[in-house]
């Protein structure tokens, strides 16, 4: 890595890249309050809204790794610089559009561009903050931030809409933007990694569409599993996605070497980080329109509304943090999930002339509580024993399944609510109890994926580097690899 230039105020640096990520983790939740006011003026049917969310998520999770290896090895603060252009273009795009298909095509180049911003960002944060009592603060500076994106994005989200107009949650970003990108300018250094860079852009290619088949085909089963066209998208997914692993086999520079998903533990946790993601993107999107159609909230009562479950995380984090220095993720990431699920469980009993604060908001502090626990363990697993030049890919990737999972999640869950609405409708249900029933049965698929999620953590995180993260050293000791030739156990820290 090349040493990096001395800059007048890195502290000023700071700034500009916890905004930066503000913007991006804010902008995966800001247009879900908004949604049912744009799906009415964009005339969105209910199976295209969901796109408006998924085609964010999915281009977001399915670039981050090319994102990654661009901002390395083309600059990081050019990288940044240009993200920042473009994702204020891609917004200035969706705030003025005239049709759903627009709103869909920015919400993906949003997607594309925080692909390129998120990583060029966190790197920076690497080389500005080398080490020392700094290095620290600013880490947490930065963590603090970017986890209460979710919650500002709510918030604000409530309020452009109910104040302004739902336009404004995209045009918003115009704000960041501008201050991103001037503060880029004056107060960050260009950083850039040694050596000779090839990017695997047919990789990128292949999974991109991959998973865009994939999310597609399961968009499509709101109109029947067994239709020739839901059949087709799924198998072209799967293929185009083996594909992407032999590709990964076969080049020198892959885009995700595949040692880093093989392993049993780190392979675990992806796939629950996928089905949490689900969940965080894909469920708590139904229960916006809960709020705001069924019970009749405004925009800005249904963004505080849920703000429970966000708070509820950042209040149960510290504890979890404790507990897993004692006990270790194993126990955290099979109970948490469980949790979760019991939470989704009571929020699927939801009825039209229910209480918020009975039928809701019990299941939302549940669910932040075993969030946490999911939450907490999950980075460190996915680094756990990885080697230090895969260390960027394995992080690039634990959020790429955030992301994708999401973007699964919400296709998924739109064939769940369509099925259960329409079956509801057919027997001549009220329209709002139509509505719950269809709400109520997300829930309840995404209770099914949390425990899923939990049989995942039984059957795969497990073994001696668990109780060596734990207990230290002496504790494998005896117990040699882990079983897979993975390699030679490490410590890592728990933050």
């Amino acid at each position: 890595m090349s040493s990096r230039a001395r800059i007048p105020n890195r502290w000023l640096g700071l700034i500009v890249l916890s905004l930066t990520q503000l913007m991006v983790v804010l902008d995966g939740t800001i247009v879900n309050i908004a949604l049912p006011e744009a799906q009415a003026e964009l005339g969105l049917s209910d199976g295209l809204r969901q796109w408006v969310v998924t085609a964010y998520s999915l281009a977001f999770g399915a670039l981050l790794l090319l994102g990654g290896r661009v901002a390395d090895y083309w600059g990081r603060k050019r990288t940044l610089l240009v993200g920042m252009v473009g994702f204020g273009a891609a917004s200035l795009y969706g705030g003025l559009a005239q049709s759903g298909a627009e709103l869909i095509v920015a919400r993906g180049l949003q997607g594309a561009f925080a692909a390129l911003l998120a990583p060029a960002a966190l790197a920076l944060l690497t080389v500005t903050f080398a080490s020392g009592r700094d290095r620290n603060v600013a880490f947490a500076v930065f963590g603090t931030i970017a986890g209460a994106g979710a919650a500002v994005g709510l918030v604000l989200g409530g309020l452009l809409t109910e104040f302004a107009d739902w336009r404004w949650c995209l045009l918003v970003n115009l704000v960041f933007v501008v201050i991103g990108f001037i503060g880029g300018l004056f107060f960050l250094a260009e950083s850039r990694a040694e050596g000779e860079n090839r990017y695997d852009l047919v990789g990128a290619v292949t999974v991109t569409l991959g998973l865009g088949s994939l999310v597609y085909g399961f968009s499509l089963a709101e109109g029947g599993w067994g239709r020739l066209s839901t059949i087709g998208f799924l198998a072209a997914g799967v293929v185009l996605l083996a594909l992407f692993v032999w590709i990964e086999t076969r080049v020198a520079q892959p885009l995700l070497p595949i040692r880093v998903v093989a392993d049993r533990i780190r392979g675990g946790a992806f796939l629950i980080q996928a089905v949490a993601g689900s969940v965080m993107i894909g469920a708590t999107l139904y229960l916006t329109f809960h709020l705001q159609i069924v019970l009749g909230m405004s925009p800005l009562s249904a963004g505080l509304a849920s703000l429970p479950l966000p708070i509820a995380i950042m209040i149960a984090a510290p504890v979890v943090t404790r507990l897993l220095a004692r006990f270790g993720p194993r126990y955290l990431m099979i109970v948490g999930p469980l949790v979760v699920a019991a939470g989704l469980v009571w929020l699927s009993t939801i009825t039209a002339d229910g209480d918020y604060a009975v039928q809701v908001l019990p299941g939302l502090v549940v669910m932040g509580f075993g969030m946490a626990a999911v939450f907490v363990p999950l980075q460190n697993l996915a680094l756990l024993g990885v080697a230090a030049h895969d260390a960027g890919a394995a992080s690039a990737t634990a959020n790429s399944a955030m992301q994708i999972g999401g973007s699964i999640g919400v296709s998924v869950f739109t064939a769940v609510y369509v099925a259960a609405f329409s079956a509801s409708e057919a027997a001549g249900e009220p329209m709002a109890a139509a509505f719950t029933d269809g709400y109520g049965a997300t829930f309840l698929a995404a209770a099914v994926g949390m425990v899923v999620a939990s049989a995942i953590a039984i059957g795969m995180v497990r073994g001696a580097r668990l109780r060596e993260m734990t207990y230290g050293a002496d504790a494998g000791a005896g117990d040699g690899v882990d079983g897979e030739g993975a390699e030679a156990p490490r410590t890592i820290a728990v933050h």
